[in-house]
């Protein structure tokens, strides 16, 4: 008997390659056969091990939602998930125009603003939520940590002991200007949103080793304070799909404060899904109409540890 087949278009997510894995299995767990089609900029990238890469357009490109399209219909595409920044308007975007297409990710208006890591402090300090104490130049206390407005993957941040040499950093008006918390545990919350707005798991993780900002290491934790407040977030900022929160907790004030919202998936998901967070899941069967069910009985100290595993291309010519 031959399964039915649901093809799973990635917007940038060239290592993904266990979350494809996992969508794979949560549609053999009811009956379907998942095809991952991956959209690239070059087709030399890991997730060839585990489904079709499409070299695509740039995502400033004027042509690229169309282009999309292309693939849409040539794959039978039913499920498109963004996994970096830019892609979050391409895939709202193609929410509005493909119908019978299913995307899960927040608007994109709101996602805007949390790009820009100082529009983003605006927002959560209008908001009430918990953050590290934000500085114009010249009222910055030391210690301070200066962050690239945008960008992620922790790439160019500078951390701050003396002004005079914050004062110098150059086009220091394209950074956010925090508070640095000493000695501070970092935290990830990943958690998945209906598109009617029901919060259906938060799952708090310890970062414990961080590589170009993401986790290599992290530990799953029942956190009361971390969930409650992911959830006032998430419900405030109207957030749907998938959703990554960074938080920070400061040993030297006992508090937890919010760093980052991220609304798409999050590289350390595996960790949470591992854990017992049907977030797959919630994807297959949204994107197919079947009920969703909330899921609070995922399990506390899952630890992942990542590892590096290579993919090798040859030059086609070169074997001829």
């Amino acid at each position: 008997m031959n399964k039915k087949k649901l093809t799973v278009l990635f917007l940038g997510g060239a290592r993904r390659v266990s979350l494809a894995e996992l969508l794979k299995r949560s549609g053999e767990r009811i009956g379907y056969q998942v095809d991952i089609v991956s959209y690239e900029l070059t087709e030399e990238v890991p997730i060839s091990l585990v489904g079709k890469v499409i070299r695509g357009l740039h995502w400033n490109d004027p042509d690229v939602v169309d282009d999309i399209e292309r693939i849409v219909r040539e794959y039978g595409v039913s499920i498109i998930l963004p996994f970096v920044n830019g892609a979050i308007e391409i895939a709202s975007r193609c929410r509005d125009k493909f119908k019978d297409v299913f995307v899960p990710v927040t608007n994109f208006q709101t996602a805007k603003s949390l790009f820009d890591k100082a529009e983003a402090a605006k927002l959560f300090k209008e908001a009430a939520f918990p953050i590290p104490r934000t500085y114009s130049v010249i009222s910055a206390q030391m210690p301070a940590i200066a962050k690239p407005r945008r960008g992620g993957s922790s790439r160019g941040i500078h951390i701050f002991y003396d002004i005079d040499d914050l004062m110098h950093l150059p086009n220091l008006s394209d950074y956010l200007v925090q508070e640095y918390i000493e000695n501070g545990k970092e935290y990830t919350v990943d958690s998945y949103v209906s598109s009617a707005g029901e919060i259906l798991v938060t799952v708090p993780r310890e970062r414990l080793e961080i590589m170009g900002g993401e986790s290599t290491r992290t530990r799953t934790c029942h956190n009361e304070i971390l969930e409650e407040l992911s959830r006032k977030v998430i419900h405030e900022l109207k957030l749907r799909g998938p959703v990554n929160l960074q938080f920070i907790y400061d040993p030297n004030k006992d508090r937890y404060l919010l760093m980052e919202v991220n609304p798409r998936l999050g590289g350390g998901v595996i960790c949470s899904i591992y854990a017992g967070a049907p977030i797959t899941d919630y994807i297959i069967n949204e994107a197919l109409g079947v009920e969703l069910k909330p899921c609070d009985d995922w399990a506390s100290y899952t630890l992942m540890a990542r590892y590096f595993k290579e993919a090798i291309f040859y030059d086609k010519d070169s074997l001829q």
